[in-house]
């Protein structure tokens, strides 16, 4: 569990702004892509029979070609910053822990009595105005920008489709909040869940093992449609192998 400090509670009074606070398009350094991939990963062009594998995906994430000007602590205690943003043509990724993001909608899993760090808000909301449902609704925390990466320059913003891969397994999520500018490695309750990881916002989450594979110019919506995630992210995530 990431030990969250104050600097997040600082982070999120930046973090609470809507989707339309961000460029309409990725522009500077690290933008990639038009989003051809992502229109033909939803033109309803037949796909390969059987799912993508986590085997496939952590061999397409063997190197990096950074695009952060540094690095990221995996918790704000940590003395150092180890993790960077890569970056290929149609997708970012990081190998980090993960740690369990409660906040959003309060429900019996996600609330002040089950996490003493929780915040009724998401940095970004549903199609109908409302904090995202971390219990319900996978998602992942990209941290809020500065000077290590700007997320927004590389055709990232809520809704962006994410594959998580952890051991053998791939869970599609989206961009759903952000989190302190300087340290990575984050998703809800309900990512945490669906790739076997303990979602205790207290004592649960990974101390390492988790890839992060962003696919650039891409979205949900609405942001809050786990099937369109799995759709999309099986798409996104073969073409991604064949570019390969």
């Amino acid at each position: 569990m990431r030990t969250r400090t104050l600097v997040l509670t600082a982070a999120c009074g930046a973090a609470l702004l809507g989707p339309a606070a961000l460029p309409a398009t990725a522009t500077g350094p690290g933008a990639g892509g038009t989003g051809s991939a992502h229109r033909r990963a939803v033109s309803g062009a037949a796909a390969p029979a059987g799912p993508v594998t986590a085997s496939a995906l952590l061999a397409g994430t063997t190197s990096c070609t950074r695009i952060s000007r540094g690095s990221y602590r995996t918790d704000a205690h940590r003395p150092k910053a180890t993790v960077p943003v890569c970056g290929t043509t149609d997708a970012v990724f990081w190998k980090a822990d993960m740690d369990i993001d409660c906040d959003g909608r309060k429900t019996e899993a996600c609330n002040r009595k089950t996490d003493p760090y929780f915040l009724p808000e998401t940095a970004f909301r549903t199609s109908r105005g409302k904090p995202l449902d971390s219990a319900a609704l996978p998602y992942v925390v990209v941290p809020a920008p500065g000077s290590v990466w700007d997320y927004r320059r590389s055709g990232i913003s809520g809704g962006s489709v994410v594959a998580v891969v952890h051991r053998d397994r791939v869970r599609y999520a989206v961009v759903g909040d952000t989190g302190p500018s300087g340290v990575i490695g984050e998703a809800s309750y309900a990512t945490a869940e669906a790739l076997g990881i303990d979602p205790d916002p207290r004592t649960g989450g990974t101390d390492s093992g988790v890839t992060y594979l962003v696919f650039r110019n891409s979205r949900v919506s609405p942001i809050e449609s786990r099937t369109k995630a799995t759709a999309e992210g099986e798409a996104l995530a073969r073409m991604f192998l064949d570019r390969g």
